[in-house]
């Protein structure tokens, strides 16, 4: 029995990676098989992805061609607040992780594991 109360979260994935996005992906879907996930290979195509098709939550590499994961996250919360931003990066320089911070996302050290994606989902869902 489905609760009419519960709509399907959407989920975007940006990263240059399609290795850590396909990671993401599946232990996202390992918790929440229900997501409706969504793929950007950089922060330009996230920026003009969440335009079209705003997620609930996004998850975000800084390391990229391009803009900087932590530059497009600012931007796309500038213009949906609403969004929950994770900054997953193996670069864990504290100024990444101030960075993150300061523009209202939270920062979680790759590699993805199952920890890092409770942190993720805690910063999520609660």
């Amino acid at each position: 029995m489905t609760n009419s109360n519960q709509t399907i979260k959407k989920l975007l994935i940006v990263d240059d990676s399609k290795v850590s996005r396909m990671v993401i992906r599946a232990r996202i879907l390992d918790v929440q098989p229900d997501w409706h996930i969504i793929e950007a290979a950089n922060g330009a195509e996230a920026i003009e992805l969440v335009d079209k098709d705003t997620p609930d939550f996004c998850t975000m590499d800084i390391n990229m061609p391009g803009i900087l994961g932590t530059d497009a996250a600012e931007q796309i919360l500038a213009k949906h607040p609403s969004i929950r931003i994770v900054i997953f990066s193996a670069n864990i320089q504290e100024s990444f992780q101030n960075r993150a911070s300061s523009i209202g996302a939270i920062f979680v050290a790759k590699p993805v594991t199952e920890r890092s994606i409770a942190e993720a989902m805690t910063h999520f869902v609660g």
